[in-house]
């Protein structure tokens, strides 16, 4: 019988994301330099045996959901049929995938079989310049033709993910709210997080307050009740629904309005690394727990890392006097887990 597991400040993790690799085929502004980052050694990522077996101790403690990241978990061969397998392994944990959605159309017919929970895919703009821009090295008509083939397989709910920056894509929001409801997926507007000072800017920082009230309508869309937010275990966006369309949009306000009292997740890297926070720069490595097998040791690094999870996060921007310099250099999204 699955266990619970249960912080200090009483919040019960059921909800873990796991990075399989820290390569990416995009560059992305706001999660790496422009030139990239030193790619982790394959011997010091973990296997796909290492993530099965996680997988199996994480169940154990009782978590209920799995999101799978990177980088970009398709650049990693094997990444599909290791899906399988954990589907096969664990038939009642919820597993979701995070992508970029360049290689989604290679994959649709497959990852439509498998049953996922939600595929969430990366779109920031509409506009094929601006898109190129923003990826450095990604074409969006790629992208375009990987949401329709998910789109036309069918049975995996679809979820887009836009990082909302002034002066880029805030007058796109209306364009890309119509863009959702047309390929019947739920679209969620995303905070600029002061994760790396590298690619964060205050300038481009848009609260999810004028988020709203850039929607169409915008006196139409009503919140809706905790039940359908943040307090469950699909994420931490709170929604709402336009009482015209129906249509519903995600809002993830991690730094105008955190949600840390209502955090159920963990954070794994690819190199086997325990985070119980993302906006904290210290973890616990299962590294050598999983590569050896050691289920006791296992637990006992999980739970060492959940003892530590704050009950705040440094979600904030950062003051005047603390300036960007307080912000840590080495928080690359693409290393943590995007």
């Amino acid at each position: 019988m699955a266990g619970i597991i249960q912080d200090s400040f009483g919040r019960v993790l059921d909800y873990v994301r796991i990075s399989i690799t820290d390569r990416c085929n995009f560059r992305c502004i706001y999660c790496m330099p422009a030139d990239g980052i030193e790619w982790i050694p394959h011997g010091n990522i973990l296997s796909y045996e290492d993530l099965l077996f996680l997988c199996r101790a994480l169940t154990d403690l009782g978590v209920r959901k799995i999101r799978f990241t990177g980088g970009e978990p398709f650049v990693r061969k094997g990444f599909v049929p290791f899906l399988e397998s954990v589907k096969e392994a664990y038939p009642n944990l919820r597993i979701a995938v995070t992508t970029n959605g360049s290689l989604l159309e290679k994959w649709a017919e497959r990852i439509a079989r498998l049953g996922l929970d939600s595929l969430n895919v990366s779109l920031d703009t509409l506009d094929h310049a601006k898109f190129l821009e923003t990826t450095r090295t990604g074409d969006l008509e790629r992208v375009l033709r990987g949401i329709d083939a998910v789109r036309q397989s069918g049975g995996v709910p679809l979820k887009l993910n836009s990082v909302v920056m002034r002066n880029f894509n805030l007058d796109e929001i209306p364009a890309l709210v119509g863009f959702a409801a047309e390929k019947g997926a739920t679209i969620r507007f995303i905070e600029f997080m002061p994760l790396d000072k590298d690619v964060w800017s205050q300038s481009q920082f848009v609260p999810a307050e004028e988020i709203l009230s850039r929607l169409p309508d915008p006196a139409l869309w009503r919140s809706c009740p905790p039940r359908d937010n943040r307090s469950e275990i699909c994420g931490p966006s709170r929604y709402f629904q336009n009482s015209a369309t129906g249509r519903m949009v995600g809002i993830i306000s991690a730094v105008s309005d955190h949600f840390c009292h209502l955090c159920n997740r963990l954070r794994v890297t690819s190199t086997g690394v325990m985070r119980p926070c993302l906006f904290g720069n210290f973890g616990f490595s299962l590294f050598e727990a999983l590569r050896g097998k050691d289920s006791e040791a296992l637990r006992e690094g999980i739970m060492k890392a959940v003892s530590r999870k704050p009950q705040r996060g440094e979600t904030g921007i950062p003051s005047p006097e603390e300036g960007r310099n307080s912000l840590q250099e080495e928080r690359h999204m693409s290393q943590i887990g995007g």
